[in-house]
């Protein structure tokens, strides 16, 4: 590849990467028994092309967005920003363990420790070099908690692309330091509902105190690269190339837990709002269940305030409140729906991932919903036995294992996916500590 000097951020170091970063992403659409339903153009209702979603994506993650092969290898590039933090550790929570006097042991696959404080890298540099490779110069999205809106800053920042933010309202007002480590890194964060789209003086004409919603933010932000040529839209979680990226999370974890001599874990918790985070750390193990037989049971934590897969319908739904994104097959609380302002704002979506979907439809998958409540108290019994502050997202993984590890009566062995740290979301324990 020959590439100028703007874009010398792309050309590998040619440093040396950690042998445990994988060297390629695993697909779970290779070994489905069914395939999952395809996205629908909005207007026609037909199956998606190639050529309808490239306003919005470079081609190469349109080609994984329908890929059916197991494997994508992960370029150079990407591997070497990867081995800046990854592997990330599996711990064995020996003295959660003992708090709780269950007889399970317990494991943790960390991803606090990237950068940015989460797993949303994973995807968030994959997708910032495939655009950038392509001559996108800027990239927008939307962001929740802001994990995600820091992470695409980030990965700008790395791979010399300009990132635009839309951020839900609720979580803009009450997390100013994500909106800083966004601007740290070169982003430009802005509340969403906004003044400066379409969709958003349409929102804040009907509702002028909404507290805003990744519905609405995803409007703003496609809205903005629909009309520029150079831009782009960036998705932090839902569609199927994200769910491809992280799936770097499950397979260092199978590796470990077989390091460990807990090859075959027999639970999996992670926590689920768009499926990100959920899909990374579970899917592997999903993949390893249908090839070869083994009887991992994977379980979707989501907060009860916003449980698409334990209330929602599974349909065809918008992926954004204005209907400016495909179709998508999957479990949906509507897309006008607006939840509350819950600390948890990763997971504030109205819907979830097609494929997670399609993993719950077909039985693959358990879901449970969490009170909010419950899942940051769960936080604070891990913080107060591991020294980890869980992200509040990640508090809901947490609480559903602890629940789980306090009923056993047998030995097995329990993973909980900590997809984050709690350091700039410390306002969401206040109440209860």
């Amino acid at each position: 590849m020959t590439t100028t000097p703007l874009n010398r951020s792309l050309e590998p170091l040619g440093v040396s990467i950690p042998s445990k970063v994988p060297t390629h992403w695993y697909n779970l659409a290779a070994d489905l028994p069914e395939p999952v339903p395809p996205h629908l153009h909005p207007g026609t209702r037909e199956p998606l092309g190639p050529e309808d979603l490239a306003p919005l994506f470079p081609m190469n993650l349109i080609a994984q967005e329908v890929a059916t092969e197991r494997y994508i290898e992960i370029p150079e590039t990407v591997r070497e920003i990867y081995g800046m933090w990854r592997p990330s550790p599996l711990f064995r929570a020996h003295r959660l363990e003992r708090a709780l006097g269950t007889p399970a042991r317990i494991y943790y696959k960390y991803e606090g420790v990237s950068p940015v404080g989460s797993h949303k890298p994973n995807t968030a540099v994959a997708q910032a070099y495939y655009n950038a490779i392509e001559g996108t110069t800027k990239l927008t999205t939307e962001t929740g908690a802001g994990q995600w809106g820091a992470s695409l800053s980030f990965a700008g920042a790395l791979l010399g692309l300009d990132v635009e933010v839309w951020q839900v309202r609720s979580s803009f007002d009450s997390k100013p330091y994500r909106r800083i480590q966004m601007e740290a890194y070169g982003g430009i964060c802005h509340p969403s509902p906004s003044d400066l789209t379409e969709a958003g003086r349409a929102l804040l004409k009907s509702h002028p105190d909404t507290t805003g919603s990744l519905g609405m933010a995803i409007s703003e932000a496609v809205e903005v690269a629909a009309q520029d040529p150079n831009t782009h839209y960036s998705l932090g979680s839902v569609l199927n190339h994200v769910m491809l990226h992280q799936t770097v999370i499950g397979q260092e974890a199978m590796v470990q837990l077989e390091e460990a001599g807990d090859a075959v874990p027999d639970t999996v918790f992670g926590c689920a709002g768009g499926g990100s985070n959920l899909a990374g750390l579970t899917f592997p193990f999903l993949g390893r269940n249908l090839r070869e037989g083994t009887k991992t049971r994977l379980v979707a934590c989501e907060p009860s305030a916003c449980p698409s897969l334990t209330q929602g319908e599974y349909r065809y739904d918008f992926g954004d409140v204005a209907g400016l994104t495909p179709l998508l097959k999957m479990h949906t609380l509507g897309k006008d729906f607006v939840p509350p302002a819950i600390h948890a704002g990763g997971l504030r979506y109205h819907g979830m991932s097609p494929m997670v979907s399609h993993a719950v439809n077909l039985g693959l998958m358990d879901a449970i919903a969490v009170d909010q409540d419950d899942a940051l108290q769960a936080g604070l019994i891990f913080a107060r036995a591991e020294g980890i502050i869980p992200a509040p997202e990640s508090t809901h993984a947490v609480a559903g294992a602890i629940a789980h590890a306090r009923a056993v009566t047998e030995p097995e062995v329990i993973v909980i996916g900590l997809s984050g740290n709690g350091q700039l979301d410390l306002p969401a324990y206040s109440p209860y500590v």
